[in-house]
């Protein structure tokens, strides 16, 4: 019963989330729901430079590649690698949801470390990288957890389960909080991250907006392309341990 109700505490917490915000917004309303329509328009312009890469890359694919093709077969070949090192043998399915994640992620994260989105002024808010956002990271953390349960579930069975009283059932409480705890942690920490570096590089353009900021610029860079290497390789280990089993 305890575990059960921490579990509720747990997605009562993630719904609370969606109401946390830094800095102003401004809202949607679609039906029922409030969106946060900068998350929603910085989102669009990732998944423009995302799609517009990918229409380039594969309009003349050539045998030998060179120049552009060249680049995006290397990026291919590091996510291949990243999910075989986590996943396994059975890794291929899963490449697709991994590249996924970290370009995404990756893209998001360094147009916040290049662009001061927030110095952009709207009329009731300011925008931002979508990965600045709570309500994007705790969504790509869920989804995480969805595709590992799926992972899980579509190799084992219910046998699955079985994970959780392993290597002895006296550990079932503590497996069970694990499953709440990694997007917790997957969400918080790509949220803080992203968030901190924007604010330093927002302040610094501010205060001084000629030179102090460029090498804080580049670190972030650095910075926010390692968290979406962190996401993606801890989003292919989760998916890889459901499938091998409690390690």
């Amino acid at each position: 019963m305890n575990v059960l109700s921490y579990s509720i505490n747990t997605l009562k917490g993630f719904y609370d989330l969606s109401g946390v915000e830094v800095g102003q917004h401004f809202y949607w309303q679609i039906g029922g729901f409030q969106i946060h329509g900068q998350v929603l328009i910085t989102s669009w312009v990732v998944i423009a430079i995302l799609l517009g890469s990918a229409a380039i890359a594969v309009q003349s694919p050539q045998t030998i590649p060179t120049g552009g093709q060249n680049f995006f077969e290397y990026v291919l070949e590091f996510i291949r690698d990243v999910s075989k090192t986590q996943i396994g043998d059975e890794y291929r399915p899963w490449v697709p949801f991994i590249g996924t994640m970290f370009l995404f992620i990756f893209v998001s994260n360094w147009s916040g470390a290049l662009l001061p989105w927030k110095i952009i002024q709207l009329p009731h808010g300011e925008l931002a990288a979508p990965t600045n956002d709570i309500n994007t990271t705790v969504a790509l953390a869920l989804l995480t957890s969805v595709a590992y349960f799926y992972a899980g579930l579509t190799k084992k069975g219910l046998g699955y389960f079985g994970k959780y009283i392993q290597p002895t059932p006296i550990l079932l409480p503590i497996n069970i909080l694990e499953d709440f705890t990694k997007p917790l942690s997957l969400s918080f920490r790509l949220f803080g991250n992203i968030l901190a570096d924007e604010l330093v590089v927002v302040v610094l353009v501010s205060l001084v907006p000629l030179v102090v900021p460029i090498p804080v610029m580049f670190l972030g860079l650095f910075t926010s392309g390692i968290q979406a290497l962190i996401f993606a390789t801890l989003a292919a280990a989760y998916i890889g341990e459901s499938m091998e089993g409690h390690h």
